[in-house]
């Protein structure tokens, strides 16, 4: 059973207040797996762990957008936090977050909360004001994953992508 989600449409938005630390640990070295050991005992570094600087959403349509922000991952929950650039303006922006697996190549997002916001800009819809707060059992979102080296690249089952560059382990 889902917990109710609430929608308002609104003209502006400010997201505020968002994850403190992030334990990471480095990415495997290149030819090895980067899915997690099984082991008992501590939770093994899976090469997300840590934070993700944005640098760019592409969409299926081949617009470019410049972003700010922030991804954070934990040995299995997830933040995001991302403003879609129109030069120094942000135009877009999102938080969300929840739980998530990793089998090396899926990255498969529970969506358990979500705040966006977005005005139109090339290749998307303006977007209302929408909150939505799950106690669990949210959507799952599977993405394919790139990473090389301190790059990582997220493709969304909608044909859009967002990289990143390691901020901190």
């Amino acid at each position: 059973m889902h917990a109710p989600s609430t929608n308002f449409v609104g003209s502006s938005i400010c997201l505020v207040a968002f994850v403190a630390g992030i334990a990471g640990s480095s990415a495997p070295p290149a030819g090895t797996s980067a899915a997690p050991a099984a082991t008992s005992g501590a939770p093994q570094a899976n090469g997300l762990e840590g934070a993700w600087a944005a640098r760019e959403y592409v969409l299926a349509s081949g617009a470019r957008h410049p972003v700010r922000g922030r991804i954070m991952f934990t040995t299995q929950d997830w933040q995001v936090l991302f403003f879609v650039m129109d030069g120094d303006e942000p135009r877009r922006g999102s938080g969300e977050g929840g739980r998530y697996t990793f089998d090396g190549e899926t990255l498969t997002f529970e969506h358990l909360h979500h705040l966006s916001f977005g005005r139109t800009m090339e290749g998307l819809p303006a977007s209302p004001l929408t909150m939505t707060a799950r106690a669990g059992d949210g959507p799952l979102e599977p993405t394919g994953v790139e990473i090389v080296g301190d790059e990582l690249t997220l493709r969304f089952p909608s044909g859009n992508s967002m990289s990143f560059l390691r901020a901190s382990r």
